[in-house]
């Protein structure tokens, strides 16, 4: 099989569902009309919990999320859920994915097109595509690696990836997200940087001796970083790698 098993999905069902959704996610649930939606669930505070793709389906609502992430999502949502007519409940579906065009029955990832499409019928998946090196160019966050509770989705790209939504309303962070967008200037986020050496995960990179930010997930000399731009140049370090970004 070529499915994804790194992944859980939750089906929504019951007439209280998109409302349900509306005042909680980052983005707006009236565009599962045209296909899958990616969004965030985020802390009053606006900071990150979960990121995760909706998906229109009979009489439902699918919800695909990181499995790490499933049972604290699950029991957030649950507490959200008050008297709202929602049922949340857990599926053995295992997501396919594969690059190009969406074939019939599967929906484009909403992030970036070089991300191909995802299923949720059974269907195998595209095997053998590099997913991490289509990340590293095109910074795209991967759950639990560039994406950590003390993000914020707006300095993770999520406008840029279609994951949030200025003109719907309220939802939980939504106001210090539309503060970040509209009243202030973003000093700190994920870049693609060149990289010339390996580190780990998670390396903090300097610039001259201060620190910089930190470096993420690596391929073909490139990775994606997570850095403060007033520090941030051509010549970082980070253990053994060498980092540079043009801006």
């Amino acid at each position: 099989m070529t499915t994804d098993t790194t992944r859980t999905v939750f089906r929504i069902s019951g007439p209280d569902r998109e409302a349900f959704l509306q005042g909680l996610v980052s983005n707006d649930i009236a565009k599962l009309a045209s296909g899958a939606v990616y969004a965030a669930l985020l802390t009053p505070q606006g900071k990150y919990l979960a990121d995760f793709f909706l998906v229109p389906a009979t009489d439902a609502i699918l919800l695909d999320v990181a499995k790490p992430l499933a049972a604290a999502l699950l029991q957030r949502l649950t507490m959200y859920k008050l008297r709202a007519n929602v049922t949340i409940e857990p599926t053995q579906i295992e997501p396919a994915r594969g690059l190009g065009d969406a074939p019939a029955g599967a929906f484009t990832d909403p992030r970036h097109p070089a991300l191909g499409w995802r299923a949720y019928d059974g269907r195998d998946g595209q095997q053998g595509v590099d997913w991490d090196q289509i990340r590293v160019t095109h910074c795209i966050p991967e759950t639990g690696i560039e994406l950590t509770p003390d993000s914020y989705v707006l300095e993770a790209g999520f406008e840029r990836l279609n994951g949030v939504d200025f003109h719907k309303g309220c939802y939980v962070g939504q106001e210090v997200t539309a503060r970040m967008k509209h009243k202030t200037e973003l000093k700190k986020g994920l870049v693609t940087v060149s990289v010339s050496g390996a580190a780990p995960i998670g390396s903090q990179i300097t610039s001259g001796s201060k620190p910089a930010g930190h470096l993420f997930t690596q391929a073909g000399g490139h990775a994606i970083a997570y850095l403060r731009f007033d520090r941030a140049g051509p010549d970082m370090q980070a253990g053994d790698a060498k980092v540079s970004w043009r801006g």
